[in-house]
């Protein structure tokens, strides 16, 4: 318990602190009315037994029965208690975040966050730059007035060789970690609500997740949620690990508690593309493929030649659920600044313990797994990145050259 407070300390979530304590104080309550239970269920057995014995020998069976008789409702009652407990203790350890790891900057808020690498140089440009709403209109490539009145802010319609730009980079993303060797999987972009509370925190939930009314299914903030999901109550032989799967998909977000859908544009949205990448492994290498996962964001970044920085993220403004996370933040000349484009966690067994995802050695012995994941490329802040570095004097937009065999284009003009 020691250990848990201070991890919630190192975390600034000091009003947490309680909630170890009652979780201790609720499993000792459980304890004890198992063990009545047990004992009650014991006693039924005992009594069950000496009735059928002297009915077969024609004796006196009145006494066992009255002492029988209210049994079965107190072991109900038992069980019933229990079970309210049980969901109590859940709730609970669901608002009680993840052990973080030792390497973790503490820090209150994301201004403790520590910048650790960066990856080639902001260029300088010779004449008025635009941003990518402006470029995007003018060039009728983007349309966000019609989104607003369709579907309203944090929407968008992009059309022509905007649209054909999206899909290169899906394409792009898709076939780099194909070839790093992990499968491609479709996954569903509906889960339920077992599982999408196994993978997000309590705060995430709140803040992320859109429901579908009338049903027990929400949408998935990222195929993350799904591509975990799969291995809901599996117990995977330890010979299949690790396993490295990748996923393009929509993602839906309500962004609660995030900056807001204040700006115009593709850059915070409700709705955008994704390509995925996961991996569920034996604990002592998630570290490795924390790395892995890591170098793969990086690398497709350098091949499209975009400025970008690797930033650790301090333990105030870490998630419940993760033990690390760097994230990817690419350059934008039209704010001076590095933002986010990707997000790179390990999340040790957080994940796991909540689905009942395990693997299971040669010799029978069970542990849960330990599961990652990284933004491969979010088409929707790649473009913004590409459309506001790539700009030309005239207004239109170099293709990427690593990009151009799938638009068959180098440039989009007026």
């Amino acid at each position: 318990s020691q250990l848990v407070k201070k991890n919630i300390e190192k975390k600034f979530q000091n009003h947490k602190l309680p909630l170890v304590d009652k979780v201790i104080e609720l499993h000792d309550r459980l304890v004890r009315l198992k063990k009545e239970g047990d004992d009650l269920r014991a006693q039924r057995n005992k009594l069950s037994q000496e009735i059928n014995q002297r009915k077969k020998q024609s004796q006196d069976i009145k006494t066992f029965l009255e002492q029988a008789k209210d049994l079965p409702n107190k072991i109900t009652q038992l069980e019933e208690e229990t079970a309210k407990i049980e969901k109590e203790i859940l709730l609970i350890q669901r608002q009680i975040p993840n052990i973080i790891h030792k390497s973790v900057p503490i820090g209150k808020d994301e201004t403790k966050n520590k910048t650790t690498k960066k990856f080639g140089a902001p260029q300088k440009f010779n004449f008025k730059i635009k941003n990518h709403v402006e470029l995007a209109e003018q060039m009728g490539i983007a349309d966000f007035e019609s989104s607003a009145k369709t579907s309203g802010k944090g929407f968008y319609y992009i059309n022509g060789k905007l649209a054909e730009l999206n899909q290169a980079l899906l394409r792009f993303g898709v076939d780099f970690m194909i070839r790093k060797k992990y499968q491609l999987v479709e996954p569903p972009l509906m889960i339920r609500k077992r599982v999408i509370e196994g993978v997000l925190s309590f705060e995430e939930f709140e803040n992320m997740v859109y429901k579908v009314e009338g049903e027990d299914l929400y949408l998935i903030g990222t195929s993350e949620h799904s591509l975990i999901g799969k291995f809901i109550d599996q117990t995977i032989p330890e010979k299949q690990l690790p396993i490295k799967l990748v996923s393009v998909t929509s993602c839906f977000r309500k962004e609660i508690g995030s900056h807001g859908i204040n700006e115009k544009g593709l850059w915070r949205t409700h709705q955008f593309n994704k390509v995925e990448q996961i991996i569920l492994c034996k604990p002592k290498d998630s570290e490795k493929y924390y790395k892995e996962i890591l170098n793969n964001s990086i690398e497709i970044y350098k091949k499209l030649k975009i400025p970008i920085r690797q930033l650790e993220i301090c333990s105030g403004d870490l998630g419940d659920l993760k033990s690390k996370q760097e994230d990817i933040e690419a350059y934008r000349p039209t704010t001076k600044n590095y933002e986010e484009v990707g997000s790179c966690s390990n999340l040790t067994d957080a994940q796991a313990r909540r689905l009942n995802i395990k693997s299971v050695t040669e010799k029978g012995d069970k542990y849960h797994v330990h599961t990652l994941n990284n933004t491969a490329i979010a088409t929707s802040r790649a473009m913004v990145a590409i459309l506001e570095n790539y700009q030309q004097k005239d207004g239109s937009i170099k293709v990427p050259a690593v990009l151009q065999k799938y638009t068959g284009f180098k440039k989009i003009g007026k």
